[in-house]
């Protein structure tokens, strides 16, 4: 069984940073492509940057420049650096592991989330 488990939302001032966790259990990241996704209250869920299974990455224009998405395969962990952060960054960020081997589209295993909030 697949579970992933979100760590390290929190409050911070605009300008700050947080480093959020993903923590796998059941899912080995060699062949797969992991991402993050975030969801502000009445909007859409939307990719904040994805890592293949040869990390590369991608970000979403609204956070390039200020995020980083990386992974530990060794402990089975997945990454966001979050820097000058901004209070439309503000949401419930969730990681993603994508289902179908070396793709990242299609089915994910979803975590539970964690909740960043950002003041001005």
């Amino acid at each position: 069984q697949v579970q992933l488990v979100e760590f390290g939302g929190g409050s911070v001032q605009a300008g700050g940073s947080l480093r959020l966790s993903c923590s796998a259990s059941g899912y080995s990241f060699g062949i797969y492509c992991l991402a993050w996704f975030r969801q502000a209250p009445g909007k859409e869920r939307e990719r904040v940057a994805s890592i293949n299974h040869i990390d590369i990455t991608t970000n979403a224009d609204s956070v390039k420049g200020r995020f980083s998405i990386f992974k530990d395969s060794a402990k089975n962990t997945l990454y966001l650096q979050m820097n000058n952060l901004k209070p439309e960054d503000t949401a419930t960020y969730y990681c993603a592991a994508y289902r179908r081997p070396w793709y990242c589209s299609g089915d994910a295993y979803w975590g539970q989330g964690t909740q960043v909030t950002v003041s001005s």
